[in-house]
């Protein structure tokens, strides 16, 4: 028994050095800042945005790189068949890591099997409608949508995808108000966006952009409300969603965070964690975020960055179950 225990504590003494290695030199290399989508959209330039204050703290270059397809799910793949050495960074939302394997019968990885080391950005999602549908606020386009649903002519509702977080949102808005919505789903934003503008769609629940201020007062769609909970900076000539009588509590906001294997060394998250926080504070981040119309995270401990995960896995779950939302 006495040897046991001493080959036991010998272990635990070897993984303890090793550990500790870990933290003394981890990185050594370039580190990979791994996008789930093509160069030139929004995530990409989240990416670039903070891979170079993220390579100052951190003390290595972070390169950026882009891997699509799947709704994200290829890239998170590619991230759990790398070693857990903190060396490829996952960039990543509740789209990727909590929807898309809810989503897509071909994804068999769980939430759970990643770690959310820090968020990085938060996007608010405004209640978009064509220009010409008859209503000005939330409380009216309730009103109308019962009215057409009750002459068989239910209103449509664009996202970008089944099983997108925009998906989830309108059919979570028609689960809770009884209003039976179409949906339409198209193969991204831009799409969506040009048959809002054309009329072919009635409401689009998507993340802000000033394209979509300019394009209000161009006149060419209605910005009826952001689903906050109150008016923020930036924002503040659009009402909340809990300005409305109805749909107070239909707040909700999407998150960008950076993510690593949920077995990599405890060392290297700590690292990653207080590089990417210092990374928080860089003023050049801030405003290069705000100028794409995503607010800056509130730095969390990581305690706090777990129960936001687990949060955000259990809101979308139940959300998911709630409208029997079916793989493909």
């Amino acid at each position: 028994m006495g040897t046991w225990i001493t080959r036991v504590a010998t272990m635990l003494l070897s993984l303890l050095v090793t550990f500790g290695a870990f933290a003394q030199t981890y990185p050594t290399k370039p580190v990979m800042l791994l996008v789930p989508y093509p160069a030139g959209g929004l995530s990409d330039v989240i990416a670039r945005t903070v891979n170079n204050s993220l390579s100052k703290n951190l003390g290595v270059p972070v390169l950026v790189d882009n891997l699509g397809g799947a709704s994200g799910a290829i890239a998170a793949q590619k991230v759990l068949s790398a070693p857990a050495d903190g060396q490829l960074i996952f960039q990543g939302s509740p789209n990727e890591l909590i929807l898309a394997p809810l989503a897509i019968s071909a994804v068999h990885f769980k939430s759970e099997d990643f770690r959310l080391v820090q968020m990085i950005a938060v996007a608010q999602i405004a209640f978009l409608a064509r220009k010409d549908l008859p209503v000005n606020n939330v409380d009216e386009f309730l009103a109308y949508a019962k009215k057409m649903a009750a002459q068989g002519k239910p209103i449509t509702y664009a996202s970008v995808g089944p099983g997108s977080f925009y998906h989830l949102l309108g059919e979570h808005l028609s689960k809770i108000t009884n209003i039976e919505m179409t949906h339409i789903p198209y193969k991204g934003a831009a799409p969506a966006n040009q048959d809002l503008m054309g009329g072919q769609v009635d409401i689009f629940l998507a993340p802000y952009g000033k394209m979509y201020e300019d394009l209000q007062k161009q006149g060419k769609i209605k910005i009826l409300a952001m689903l906050n909970r109150e008016r923020l900076p930036g924002v503040k000539d659009y009402p909340a969603i809990s300005e409305s009588h109805q749909l107070k509590e239909f707040v909700f906001s999407i998150w960008t965070g950076y993510f690593v294997r949920k077995d990599t060394p405890e060392p290297i998250v700590n690292a990653l964690h207080k590089a990417i926080t210092e990374t928080l504070s860089d003023p050049a981040v801030k405003a290069g975020l705000e100028a794409n119309s995503q607010l800056l995270a509130p730095p969390l401990g990581l305690d706090a960055v777990a129960n936001t995960y687990a949060e955000g896995i259990s809101q979308f779950r139940a959300i998911a179950k709630s409208i029997n939302l079916q793989p493909q």
